[in-house]
């Protein structure tokens, strides 16, 4: 059976984690916990966690993991906490991932976020995941709309690529990108990723 673009997105995202050796990783932006979810199934992930600014994603994220029987202990856990500020105590992961979040903020401060999370927090491997603006009408997404009422904004490839890139050499990181989705000829993927490794790990 064909999978959607969401299994397909966290079915790449788990899989570059697991390959990269990442066992323990941050959920930026974790919402109601799909990543998490997929993250916990999975015994190779010794430590995961999860945080978001939003008290009501993180009651909805709590249901869905105690729904599937997931506790919330030393290895799973939920916080409301930024990730747009360098705390401390989260250094130290292997990977950090921001699933389909970068575009839910507003643009003057993705600055911000890139301080906290590739200078401050600084993990050996960052996974980024953002729709691809040229894909949206294949969806039936009208041009002049976004795909969602609360993005900031959805980028073409080579406007993420350029900022990815523009990232990872200002943080001594190395970047390679992936589609996610079926790719059209001219149009690429609906989903697209960036893998962030860092240069000197």
């Amino acid at each position: 059976m064909p999978t959607s673009l969401h299994e397909d997105r966290l079915n790449i995202v788990v899989d570059a984690l697991q390959a990269q050796g990442a066992r323990r990783v941050l959920d930026l932006g974790c919402g109601t916990g799909p990543l998490l979810l997929a993250l916990a199934a999975k015994p190779f992930f010794e430590q995961i966690v999860g945080l978001d600014i939003s008290r009501k994603a993180l009651e909805a994220c709590g249901r869905n993991l105690a729904r599937d029987g997931i506790a919330l202990d030393h290895r799973v856990q939920i916080l409301n906490d930024t990730f747009a500020e360098a705390n401390p105590r989260f250094q130290g992961y292997d990977a950090a991932v921001l699933l389909e979040t970068i575009e839910h903020i507003p643009p003057d401060r993705l600055s911000k976020v890139e301080r906290a999370v590739f200078s401050g927090f600084r993990p050996s491997f960052v996974l980024i995941t953002t729709p691809n603006q040229e894909c949206n009408e294949l969806l039936g997404v009208p041009g002049h709309r976004l795909r969602h009422p609360e993005h900031e904004f959805e980028w073409d490839r080579a406007k993420f690529e350029a900022w990815a890139t523009g990232l990872a050499r200002r943080n001594g990181y190395a970047v390679g990108f992936a589609g996610i989705g079926p790719a059209h000829p001219v149009l690429g993927s609906p989903s697209q990723m960036a893998a962030f490794t860092q240069a000197d790990a």
